[in-house]
């Protein structure tokens, strides 16, 4: 088990990691992708656990599971997946930091090459592109 500092949440039983400093809109990105029929995983901490075959299956630490901080509003319960496995690293940076064509970039988890996205959280768009890179994956 590895413990990472992110974000997770499932769409269509995809999972995808918000990684970013604190502050960067992690859970704010995540808190729109939930209201666009995402599922929440784990907010700001989450666990990568070994899959059989390989690669890394995203569950919450048991102390946060089912729970959200939304700023300026508190921390709040909100129903979650148990457990969802890892398919793209969402990697959060200023607008001013995103390439216009990137080249390919990926993380390595338990002999699983996982697509990173860079994207800015704040834009309108953050939600479409990471449901896109999704699609086409």
């Amino acid at each position: 088990m590895k413990r990472v500092h992110g974000t997770a949440v499932a769409i269509e039983g995809k999972g995808v990691l918000i990684q970013g400093p604190s502050g960067s809109g992690k859970s704010d990105l995540a808190l729109r992708l939930i209201d666009g029929g995402a599922r929440l995983i784990a907010d700001d901490q989450t666990e990568l656990h070994e899959a059989p075959g390989g690669g890394a299956v995203m569950r919450a630490p048991a102390a946060i599971a089912g729970k959200i901080e939304v700023r300026g509003v508190g921390v709040l319960p909100l129903p979650n997946l148990a457990e969802a496995p890892l398919r793209l690293v969402v990697a959060l940076v200023p607008a001013t930091q995103v390439e216009r064509l990137p080249e390919p970039k990926f993380a390595e988890y338990f002999q699983q090459s996982v697509p990173i996205l860079t994207i800015a959280p704040f834009e309108a768009s953050a939600p479409a592109k990471i449901r896109l890179a999704l699609a086409v994956l």
